[in-house]
């Protein structure tokens, strides 16, 4: 676990924010309250997660001093039995550019006993991208259901007929598998045989999950939710009171969903026009399209078909800063760290994937899929051309989120002074004066005031009361 430390705190840096599985907590003034949510979400994530106290995130991820490492180190114990089951933690000590750090490994609990809660209140936590959320109704059904294979998508739909199939996709599906597959699936020269046999159609002819959502002319007529849900965040220029800019809902078959949210992406992402060495002239979007792609067409393909998660839908979600996708349905055969490593081709939709291999986009005749293990290599690939942070991968058993990053500067951490440094570091401890930090450090008056309002023009700093009434200060978000 330590011996990956200078890993794991450089992609930290580069990501600009905690992982999908890092937690990390300065813990400068005690041990946070926040970490108990935390040690349940991360006990609920498949593989378990890290904890570290010692580093600031705001400033880069910088040590910052620890009053009383021993006393954390018994605090996280103790905090560990107050679950059910309790969590369990393995402590160690580590040195980050030479100042100590305390890593816990938190382990994953038993999927048999999962979700793992809080005792006193019954709570449990799921990990997100940007925190830890209380486990909903439905999802303590998901991780129920997730005990058993799924076989949603073999399931016929009720009420729904043949004539329910899009006859375009339908012959663009059966000409490509006997082109591709003509000595297996192929050779079925009748097109009812060959939809049956591939398990689009039953032997009544009713269309299946997997059949209606690949190749149905509207299959949002029986799951409403089956859809992709898209919105960017508002800009400063915007009107106030705007919450969102570019919010769209798309429907229909897997293919066309794709197409809609290509066109989408290429309507909200940010472009740049770069010259390229050979004098040619390109645009560049935020986010490479390629591998935007790539990731919708994997949260279409691989979301959980189960009744819990019947009223979610993929969200895609813009921010200024980074670009969100997220699926109902955790991974299925693989774990997150294996991702773009390992060739593995597990489906939590089995039929449905098999399906998507023979569709092609309307639109342009792309394939939906390759089903080959090459979609999170190409995403990563392409973020790696693109100068962007690589991808973050959440899987929290009931959901599965990608995160894809602006680059992140570390203007901010260079820029402060050694004045700044010290008043920002002083204030890891919690409120303060400026006389509590004349007394602390030794500085004037008017230099920690000024280091203060470098702070609080920075973000990094806020102010408590004002001109004429007790007035503190105290580091954003703490």
């Amino acid at each position: 676990m330590v011996e990956n430390l200078p890993h794991l705190i450089a992609e930290l840096r580069a990501a600009g924010g905690d992982g999908a599985a890092v937690e990390v907590k300065s813990a400068a003034g005690g041990l946070p309250a926040s970490l108990t949510p935390t040690l349940s979400a991360l006990a609920n994530l498949p593989g378990g997660g890290t904890i570290i106290l010692g580093l600031d995130e705001r400033t880069g991820f910088r040590p910052v001093p620890l009053a009383d490492p021993q006393a954390l180190k018994q605090g996280l114990a103790l905090k560990a039995r107050s679950f059910t089951p309790p969590v369990r933690l393995t402590i160690e000590d580590a040195l980050v550019d030479g100042s100590p750090v305390i890593v816990a490994k938190v382990h994953e609990c038993d999927r048999s006993a999962k979700p793992c809660r809080v005792t006193a209140t019954g709570a449990s936590y799921l990990r997100g991208y940007d925190g830890d959320f209380r486990l909903s109704a439905l999802e303590e059904q998901a991780f129920l259901s997730g005990r058993q294979a799924p076989m949603f998508d073999r399931e016929p739909v009720e009420d729904a007929t043949f004539d329910d199939l899009d006859p375009e996709l339908i012959m663009a599906f059966t000409s490509t598998v006997r082109g591709q597959d003509a000595h297996g699936l192929g050779r079925f020269t009748d097109d009812t045989e060959l939809l049956r046999r591939a398990g689009v159609i039953d032997a009544d002819r009713r269309p299946t999950v997997a059949g209606l959502l690949a190749l149905g002319f509207y299959p949002q007529q029986w799951f409403p939710r089956y859809a992709v849900q898209a919105a960017a965040e508002p800009l400063p220029e915007d009107p106030a009171g705007s919450r969102a800019r570019n919010q769209a809902t798309f429907t229909g078959p897997i293919p066309r969903m794709l197409d809609q949210a290509m066109l989408w992406a290429r309507q909200t992402f940010d472009v740049s026009i770069v010259a390229k060495p050979d004098g040619t002239v390109h645009d560049r979007y935020s986010y490479p399209l390629v591998a935007f792609r790539e990731l919708i067409a994997n949260a279409l393909v691989h979301r959980d078909l189960d009744h819990w998660s019947a009223g979610l839908a993929v969200e895609v979600r813009q921010r200024r800063d980074r670009l969100v996708i997220t699926n109902p349905g955790g991974l299925y055969g693989i774990t997150a760290d294996r991702l773009g490593h390992d060739a593995v081709t597990s489906a939590r939709n089995a039929r449905l994937v098999t399906i998507c291999q023979y569709v092609r986009s309307p639109e342009t005749g792309a394939r939906v899929i390759e089903a080959l293990a090459t979609g999170i290599p190409t995403v990563n690939a392409a973020l790696i051309d693109a100068g962007l942070p690589p991808a973050h991968y959440i899987d929290a058993g009931v959901r599965f989120t990608v995160v894809l990053y602006r680059p992140t500067s570390t203007a901010l951490l260079s820029s402060l002074n050694a004045v700044e440094l010290r008043v920002y570091d002083a204030l890891a401890t919690g409120q303060q004066t400026v006389k509590d930090l004349q007394a602390a450090l030794g500085l004037t008056a008017p230099n920690i005031r000024k280091a203060l309002r470098a702070l609080r023009s920075d973000g990094l700093v806020q102010q408590i009361g004002g001109r004429g009434q007790f007035t503190a200060y105290q580091r954003v978000g703490e």
